[in-house]
C-alpha cells in the first residue's frame, strides 16, 4: 500500500466548498437560458464548421427556471494535456453530483487520455476509488495524454465504444486545444444523432484559457503559488548571497499570465512580458539591452546579483523571431515529409533550412547558436507548436548578456562581477497538492458538468463564476464552445481553435505590475510567499492570485 504523508491524510478528508445554487443539491438546480452566442472571431467559418451546435445560448444555473432531468446517465470523463492542479477534484465532483442525482449513475474514466476512449481503455469508478484521490495533485486516478480527436476513424471509435458502454455523456477536462477537440466531437456525434453529449472543464497553469464567462482556468492558482515560493526562496537567497543573478523560466506556453501573475507576489528585479516585447517591436539585441542596463545599474550600487523571470513562449513573441519561426513552421510541414531530410544530421539540416528560408529568416536562423538551432527543429506538439519549454531562451539571454558585459567591460564602462544561475520552474508546479481554492473552484466545475448533463446539452465549457467572492457566492453555469472560438494556421493549415488569451498590456493587471518594476529593478523589494497554506485564517489560505483580484478591481493597483 502507497504511504501517505500526514499533509496527504489530511486533505483526503477536505471537504470542498460548492459554488452557489449547487451547494443546495444536484436536484435543487434550475436552469435559465440567455443570450444565443457567436464566435469571437471568423464567425462565418466557425459556423459552416459546427453548424450543429453553434450559437447556442449562455446558461445559467439558479433556483428559479426550467427544472433538470434526472433520468439514469452513464458518463465517460477524460483528462486531456498537461496536467494541472485541481484535475481529480474535478472527477470527484462529477462523480459525487452524478451519484447525487441517481445512485444508479455510472462514471467512467478513459486510461491514458483521449487515447482510452478510441481504445477502449477504462475504469468504472466507485466510492472506494475516488475517495483515494481527494483534493491531490497530478492527473494520476485515470492519467493523461494528448492525442487529439479530430479524425473521422477516431470519431467513429468513440461512438462503437460509449455505445458498448452505454455512455449518454463525455466530459473533456482539458485546455485550449483539448477543448476545441471536445467542440469537435460535440459537433461530430450531435449530426450524427448519436445522442451522446459532450462537455469541456478548462484546465491549464498557462492562464490563458479565460474571457467574460471563464474568469480563470483551474491549476492557475496553485501553480503559482508554488512558482512564487520557490522564487521567493531564490531571491532570499540571492539577497544573502549577494553573487548570483539567477535567470529563471516559467512555464506558461505562449502567454505571460503565469510569469506576470509570479512577478507581482515576489517583485523581482527584471520580468519580461512576452505581449509587450511584441507590441513594442522590441529585437533580442534589444532584450539584452535592457536586462544588461539593470545589471550594469545594480552593479554600480554594488548589487552584483538579481532575480530575472523569463516567460517560457519569449521567443514566439520578439518579432524577427516570431516571423522565423512562422516561415519555419511552414517549412518543416513539408520537409518533415522528406525521409531524406528527417534523416540527415543536423548540421546538413541546418543548411537546407537556411536555404530555403526567406532570406531576412535566414539570416536570424544562422545567427542563433547551435543549441537553439536544435531546439527549434524538435518535433512540434500534437497541435503542431513549438516546444517552447524545450527551448532554452533562459540560457540564450545569459550568454547573450555576459558577452554584452564582457565588451563593456573592455570599453571600461562595467567593472562588476556577473555570475548567472540559469532555472525552469514548470513541472514543479502544475502536479502541486491543489489550493483551498483549486480544490473548491475544480470540485465546482466538475459538479456544474454534470449540471450542463442533465440540462441536456452538449459543445459546452462548464462556467464557475465571481470567484474573488466566498464560494457560497460563486455563480454556476455554461458557455458554448464556439462562442471562444477562432481560426488559425496549424501545420500549415488553418484550422478552428480556441482563442487564447493573451496579456492585456492596457488591463488592471499589467498596469499595477508596470506601475512598480522600476523601482522593483534597482531596489530589492523582495517578497517571500513561503508555501501554500491549507489551514489557518481566510485571507492566508483562500486568497485568489492577485491577477484576479485586479481583473475584478478587488485590490488596489499596487502594493509596496
Amino acid at each position: 500500500m502507497r504511504e501517505l504523508s500526514p499533509l496527504h491524510k489530511e486533505r483526503l478528508n477536505y471537504k470542498p466548498k460548492l459554488a452557489g445554487v449547487l451547494s443546495e443539491g444536484i436536484k435543487n438546480v434550475k436552469i435559465t437560458l440567455g443570450q444565443n452566442t457567436t464566435a469571437v472571431k471568423d464567425a462565418d467559418e466557425i459556423q459552416k464548421l459546427f453548424k450543429d451546435v453553434y450559437g447556442q445560448p449562455i446558461v445559467s444555473f439558479g433556483k428559479e427556471g426550467q427544472p433538470l432531468s434526472f433520468e439514469q446517465k452513464n458518463v465517460g470523463v477524460i483528462l486531456s494535456g498537461g496536467q494541472a492542479p485541481g484535475g481529480h477534484n474535478v472527477i470527484a465532483g462529477l462523480y459525487d453530483a452524478l451519484k447525487a442525482a441517481n445512485p444508479q449513475n455510472v462514471l467512467y474514466g478513459f486510461l491514458g487520455g483521449p487515447s482510452g476512449i478510441i481504445e477502449n481503455k477504462y475504469v468504472k469508478f466507485d466510492d472506494e476509488f475516488i475517495d483515494k484521490y481527494r483534493n491531490t495533485g497530478g492527473f494520476d486516478i485515470i492519467g493523461s495524454g494528448r492525442t487529439k480527436l479530430e479524425t473521422e476513424e477516431q470519431f467513429e471509435k468513440t461512438l462503437q465504444n460509449c455505445k458498448a458502454l452505454n455512455i449518454n455523456a463525455i466530459v473533456i477536462i482539458g485546455g485550449d486545444d483539448s477543448n476545441t477537440n471536445a467542440c469537435m466531437l460535440a459537433q461530430w456525434l450531435k449530426a450524427k444523432g448519436a445522442g451522446i453529449q459532450v462537455i469541456g472543464c478548462p484546465k491549464t497553469i498557462d492562464g490563458d484559457l479565460k474571457n467574460d464567462q471563464i474568469e480563470i482556468s483551474f491549476g492557475f492558482d496553485t501553480a503559482t503559488k508554488t512558482y512564487a515560493e520557490l522564487i521567493g526562496n531564490i531571491q532570499r537567497d540571492a539577497n544573502s548571497a549577494k553573487k548570483y543573478w539567477h535567470f529563471i523560466k516559467l512555464m506558461g506556453r505562449s502567454a505571460t499570465h503565469v510569469g506576470l501573475e509570479v512577478a507581482l507576489q515576489v517583485q523581482p528585479n527584471i520580468t519580461l512580458i512576452s505581449e509587450e516585447v511584441e507590441a513594442k517591436k522590441m529585437s533580442l539585441e534589444s532584450i539584452v539591452d535592457y536586462i544588461t542596463d539593470i545589471v550594469v545599474k545594480r552593479s554600480e550600487m554594488g548589487k552584483n546579483f538579481g532575480v530575472a523571470l523569463i516567460p517560457e513562449g519569449l521567443i514566439e513573441f520578439i518579432p524577427e523571431m516570431k516571423t522565423m519561426i512562422s516561415n519555419l513552421n511552414d517549412l518543416l510541414a513539408v520537409l518533415e515529409k522528406d525521409e531524406n531530410f528527417v534523416n540527415a544530421p543536423n548540421s546538413e539540416k541546418y543548411k537546407v533550412i537556411e536555404s530555403r528560408l526567406e532570406a531576412n529568416n535566414a539570416k536570424v536562423f544562422n545567427s542563433l547558436p547551435d543549441m537553439i538551432k536544435a531546439q527549434l527543429l524538435m518535433d512540434r506538439d500534437p497541435h503542431g507548436n513549438v516546444q517552447v519549454s524545450k527551448i532554452e531562451t533562459e540560457k540564450l539571454l545569459i550568454e547573450m548578456v555576459r558577452a554584452r558585459l564582457k565588451a563593456l567591460k573592455a570599453q571600461g564602462k562595467y567593472n562588476g562581477k556577473f555570475l548567472d544561475q540559469a532555472h525552469f520552474f514548470g513541472y514543479e508546479g502544475r502536479c502541486a497538492m491543489p489550493s483551498n481554492f483549486d480544490a473548491d473552484y475544480c470540485y465546482s466545475l466538475g459538479y456544474n458538468a454534470f449540471a450542463l448533463i442533465q440540462a441536456g446539452l452538449t459543445g459546452y465549457l462548464s462556467s464557475v463564476k465571481n470567484l474573488t467572492a466566498p464560494a457560497a457566492e460563486w455563480k454556476a453555469g455554461g458557455v458554448p464552445l464556439t462562442m471562444m472560438m477562432n481560426m488559425e494556421k496549424r501545420h500549415g493549415v488553418m484550422k478552428p481553435v480556441i482563442q487564447k488569451a493573451l496579456v492585456e498590456l492596457d488591463g488592471p493587471v499589467f498596469k499595477a505590475f508596470e506601475a512598480k518594476r522600476e523601482k522593483w529593478a534597482l531596489n530589492d523589494c523582495y517578497v517571500f510567499p513561503g508555501a501554500i497554506q491549507y489551514f489557518g485564517p481566510c485571507d492566508v489560505c483562500d486568497v485568489t492570485t492577485l491577477t484576479l483580484q485586479l481583473e475584478q478591481q478587488k485590490v488596489p493597483v499596487a502594493q509596496n
